[in-house]
């Protein structure tokens, strides 16, 4: 891990980023108490940046902070995590239909590059890697259709999304032969700079996973009250 004592500028929002990128890339799971003694020597950094780096992201609702006990990575539950794919169907639709007018001719290559390793692939077990890819595309959408404050709310609610699960899972609500194909179709329509059809497609394939959830529930309820 990088230091960034010998930086003196922006020490807080340097170590935010850092915290942030590893709850993204999963490095601090759901649940976890942040070592806070020890990521302050692992960046280099005195605990006063640290601490408002933490703060920053507690106010964001990535970490919850525990009375005399710490900061944790937020673990949220199967019900706020249907609430924030109900958001993520509205705001990611806008995003995408955004994406059809803003993106460049570079920018559509780009598109094109996600999920091609795994095209064609009759069963995907990579997970990890395509949990990867499944959150950088869907980073790479909002970063091209989102406005200043759509990108902001959706980039949280997207470390969310990716970072809820702390099984085997690493993240997906459904397996990789499931999306891949709801994936290149996203892909399509907005390299073909279709706005209509990559707003329905990418709410669809939203809302396929929203359904999972809601029916996960469901059955936890139903178990519950057994």
């Amino acid at each position: 891990m990088a230091k960034l004592g010998a930086e003196h500028e922006n020490l807080d929002y340097k170590a935010y980023q850092i915290i942030k990128d590893m709850i993204i890339d999963r490095k601090l799971l759901p649940g976890k108490k942040i070592s806070q003694e020890k990521l302050a020597e692992d960046l280099g950094i005195s605990r006063t940046p640290l601490v408002n780096a933490l703060k920053y992201l507690e106010h964001e609702k990535l970490l919850e902070a525990v009375p005399r006990r710490g900061y944790f990575v937020r673990l949220f539950t199967q019900q706020e995590m249907i609430y924030i794919f109900e958001l993520r169907e509205l705001l990611e639709g806008l995003a995408a239909r955004r994406a059809c007018y803003e993106i460049t001719d570079t920018q559509i290559r780009k598109l094109n590059g996600f999920f091609r390793r795994f095209e064609g692939s009759t069963e995907i077990r990579d997970y990890k890697q395509y949990a990867q890819e499944d959150r950088q595309f869907h980073n790479f959408v909002v970063e091209v259709g989102g406005k200043e404050f759509l990108k902001s709310i959706l980039q949280t609610y997207n470390i969310i999304a990716f970072s809820y699960q702390i099984d085997s899972s690493e993240g997906l609500v459904r397996p990789p032969s499931e999306t891949i194909g709801e994936h290149l179709a996203v892909i399509r329509a907005i390299s073909e700079r279709d706005s209509t059809k990559a707003e329905k497609l990418i709410r669809l394939h939203l809302r396929k996973s929203l359904a999972v959830l809601k029916r996960d529930f469901e059955r936890g309820n139903k178990r519950g009250g057994e």
